[in-house]
């Protein structure tokens, strides 16, 4: 059985060359798309199947910034991170601060990664893994270098051109056999070797072969003012928006519409619970959850407008922990895939067919209700009734349906 790995995050440093200030933020916590750096970058280590432990190495003066940091992460990457580690005066002893922390969780490797590398795509980490999977005693995703290279003396004048045939722009993560690189740290400490500027070449000192690994040129750290603008451009394209940042309606292009319908039957009971209303009634109607027929046909159309399936498939009635569940958690959570799109929701419209209840005295509870659930002014939420002139099942009183049509916005992507 494969043992777990760990990814060590590096974020003890002051970013100096960005900083325009004594007092500006570290690089690794400054803004980008509306979270820090370091969020971003522990959300796509922390996207990855094969870590399951994430260990953050900070400065003693940022914890309020990293706890600031680490609040903005979603669930399951919350969940892979332990405690934080005080660095270093140097990048070589603040990794083996975080290696150390990390010696009693029992991994079999780990990557060690800049924290101001917040592009780090699965497709790297993969390539990581692979190379480890093979026996490799250390991996390096590196970039293969193609400008031309210049070699120019103090006064900035060129000297020659450099050969660039097999050189390779070193990136992180650097990955290795856990205990083999806490060995070599280790050792390093004890020879009083504190010169090494990266995990490769301590493991090399120490007798390791590394081998290289394709990494991205997506890849790069954020070091310079310039670096944090093209890492907003970038981010804006790769739709890493917070969640909390709506990205204007004049920007998303992309029009979708969904609709959704559901019915649910009556069954005993003293109120019907619509739109996340509870409106009187002689009967209630029956369901897993709550049985909001008007939000499940909201949360099927908002599906629908972005291709995910529908709610029995992420929700199904077969699952025990979603008995009597308040129906907002399931519209909740379609919102929360809309907003990974880089998009929002923009309008919805709603039918209830019904003979009763009478829904138009609770008309504007239902808008409102379905607007505050939807994060929607009400002028962008349509509520109407009907009846299906005694008509089926609705027409006998048997249960109520509603039909709901949904427009969603999203960024324009050429490749669809």
């Amino acid at each position: 059985m494969t043992k777990p790995a760990a990814a060590l995050i590096v974020a003890a440093g002051r970013g100096t060359r960005l900083a325009g200030s004594a007092d500006a933020l570290p690089k690794q916590y400054r803004p980008l798309a509306g979270r820090a750096v370091l969020t971003h970058t522990l959300t796509a280590l922390g996207n990855h199947p094969r870590i399951e432990h994430l260990v953050t190495v900070i400065h003693p003066d940022d914890a309020d910034l990293y706890e600031s940091a680490v609040a903005r992460l979603d669930e399951p990457t919350a969940r892979k991170l332990a405690p934080p580690v005080l660095g270093g005066a140097t990048r070589q002893q603040s990794v083996l601060s975080g290696l150390n922390a990390l010696a009693g969780f029992g991994c079999g490797s780990v990557l060690i990664h800049d924290a101001a590398r917040p592009f780090v795509g699965q497709t790297v980490l993969n390539n990581v893994f692979a190379a480890l999977d093979t026996g490799a005693e250390g991996v390096l995703a590196a970039i293969a270098v193609t400008d031309t290279l210049k070699r120019a003396d103090a006064e900035g004048h060129s000297q020659e051109t450099v050969d660039r045939t097999g050189l390779w722009a070193a990136q992180t993560p650097q990955a290795f056999p856990f205990d083999r690189i806490l060995s070599a740290h280790r050792k390093a400490a004890d020879a009083d070797r504190q010169d090494f500027t990266d995990d490769t070449g301590l493991a090399e000192w120490d007798g390791m072969s590394i081998v290289l690994s394709e990494g991205d040129p997506a890849n790069f750290k954020i070091t310079t003012a310039a670096d944090l603008r093209r890492a907003e451009t970038q981010a804006l394209s790769q739709k890493m928006a917070d969640p909390g940042t709506r990205p204007s309606l004049l920007d998303l292009t992309d029009i979708r519409i969904g609709i959704g319908y559901d019915v649910h039957a009556f069954e005993n009971g003293d109120s019907v619970i619509l739109g996340g209303v509870e409106i009187p009634h002689t009967q209630k109607l029956k369901g897993h959850s709550d049985a909001d027929v008007v939000l499940h046909a909201i949360t099927d159309a908002t599906l629908g407008a972005i291709a995910d399936g529908d709610i029995g498939q992420h929700f199904p009635p077969s699952d025990p922990q979603w008995k009597g569940a308040a129906s907002d958690r399931f519209q909740e959570d379609a919102l929360r895939r809309v907003t990974a799109l880089g998009g929002r929701l923009a309008h919805i419209d709603v039918t209830i067919v019904c003979e009763a209840p009478k829904i138009g005295p609770h008309r504007e509870a239902l808008r409102a209700s379905i607007a505050r659930i939807c994060a929607l002014p009400v002028s962008r939420v349509s509520v109407k009734a009907t009846t299906s002139e005694k008509l089926g099942f609705t027409g006998r009183k048997e249960g109520i349906a509603a039909l709901a049509s949904v427009t969603v916005r999203l960024p324009f992507d050429e490749e669809d």
